[in-house]
């Protein structure tokens, strides 16, 4: 038997690839479908079945181009109606591997088709659980993000209690949990960095296993953050067939000369992306361009704060990086990039073409400032939870996930100071503050991480 997580840090994320005796199930894939391809291939395996735990929020999935790449079924669990090719598992059903079997365990809560598959070796002893968003490491899936106006997110939560109790909880404690995704993600509250585990350590650990029925619903609706703007598109799109990968990529990385470049930058429904690293952006990039760059959470964060996911984009890239943006937009739905501005920001400039740059000051600096009262606008734009834990007294809290709302109390007229944990965010933040005509921003480099490091003087930290 092989077993193989997949795992991809920009999206927090675990698919999963199982072979035995020539034969291969790959759970919850990713968009591009080429490494399962590969995996399948240097195992001498055949994919035969395509298991999805649930209709994902937070990616698009590759269930149909891997289907038709292959041949094999993608399998649903109950409840699930999709557009495409697929086999509606029943509970308790048993699908053949080689000699393994995998056991259909409807687990609803996270969504009412969620599904557990529970992997068996060649001697029928219980070896992993596949749980997708139903449980985490150290947390447990998000109730709100199916939640319909006939079935409240305390509707599902009470749902997920009785799955979690009744479906999981009796299994082996030895039994090694797979969750879908790990620290990072959106699906859940408090995920730990780990990605596996095993059931004995997780009845022990985890606080879902511990609680009433009451106080488990209650915890579990309980400050919730808004979910991004786009979950519910990529739900949709994981329910249909969507546009080939291949042709996405192909459109997507078209090399646009600087004037092809200029002309789609000039029209109002294209956005202008920069990909590059907080230190290139910075120094110098194209006057309307959003930072937002291939070395953080890409993904994730395009799709907090690009609000229409049919947004038509161009991009600056590293060279050599194209396609991975591409393919990157494409894994939360962003299927309409139409090139990248070739020769980067150097053959931008080499035409005469105005670049501007963003200001950056240390954190020291920043501290200086701010206790001199110089620095009289800063603003913190990490996410509700790190603000509550700590932060700068007195200083506003403008988080980067609702700053197309929060951005309208801001005054063009004022200089803004801008950090976030570590300088990405604040920059994506700098950056979109400066293409709505706020043009007076500084980038506090390292941010709060960095902040926290400096001499305080008289600043308190809250």
């Amino acid at each position: 038997m092989i077993l193989e997580q997949i795992y991809t840090k920009c999206l927090a994320q675990g698919a999963y690839f199982i072979s035995s005796q020539g034969e291969a199930v790959i759970i919850d894939p990713l968009r591009e479908v080429q490494p399962y391809l590969d995996l399948a291939k240097e195992n001498e395996s055949v994919i035969k079945y395509i298991f999805l735990t649930h209709f994902h929020a937070d990616f698009v999935s590759g269930q149909v181009d891997l289907a038709k790449a292959t041949g094999a079924t993608v399998v649903l669990g109950p409840n699930a109606q999709a557009a495409y090719n697929y086999h509606s598992a029943e509970d308790g059903e048993v699908f053949k591997l080689g000699d393994l079997t995998l056991e259909v365990i409807h687990t609803p809560g996270h969504t009412m088709e969620s599904t557990c598959y529970l992997l068996r070796n060649e001697n029928g002893k219980e070896r992993a659980l596949f749980t997708g968003d139903t449980l985490f490491i150290g947390d447990v899936g998000r109730p709100d993000l199916a939640a319909k106006s006939d079935l409240t997110s305390a509707d599902l939560a009470a749902h997920l209690y009785d799955s979690l109790r009744n479906r999981i909880m009796p299994l082996p404690d030895d039994v090694i949990i797979y969750p879908a995704h790990g620290a990072g993600s959106a699906c859940g509250k408090n995920m730990s960095s780990e990605t596996s585990d095993t059931l004995g350590n997780q009845k022990q650990t985890n606080y879902a296993f511990k609680l009433s029925k009451e106080d488990f619903v209650k915890e579990l609706i309980t400050g919730l953050a808004t979910p991004p703007g786009y979950f519910p598109a990529n739900v949709a799109m994981n329910k249909k067939v969507n546009t080939d990968f291949d042709a996405i990529i192909k459109r997507g990385t078209e090399a646009l000369s600087v004037e092809a470049f200029e002309a789609l930058a000039s029209q109002e429904d294209v956005l202008v992306l920069d990909t590059r690293s907080v230190t290139a952006f910075a120094k110098a990039s194209h006057p309307q361009a959003w930072f937002i760059g291939l070395s953080g959470q890409f993904a994730p964060w395009v799709g907090a704060v690009v609000e229409d996911i049919n947004q038509k984009i161009i991009f600056i890239a590293e060279e050599g990086k194209e396609e991975e943006v591409a393919m990157r937009l494409s894994r939360v739905g962003y299927d309409h990039s139409l090139g990248y501005l070739k020769g980067g920001i150097e053959a931008w400039e080499k035409a005469g073409k105005e670049v501007i740059d963003i200001q950056e000051i240390s954190a020291q600096e920043f501290i200086d400032g701010y206790s001199n009262g110089s620095i009289t606008h800063p603003i913190d734009v990490r996410k509700n939870g790190e603000y509550t834990a700590s932060h700068i007294d007195g200083v506003a809290h403008f988080p980067l996930d609702e700053v197309h709302k929060n951005s309208k109390e801001l005054d063009s007229n004022n200089t803004y100071h801008i950090h976030c944990a570590g300088g990405y965010r604040s920059l994506i933040y700098a950056s979109i503050l400066r293409q709505q005509g706020i043009a007076n921003v500084v980038n506090v480099l390292g941010g709060y991480g960095a902040i926290q490091k400096t001499e305080l003087g008289k600043i308190k930290l809250t």
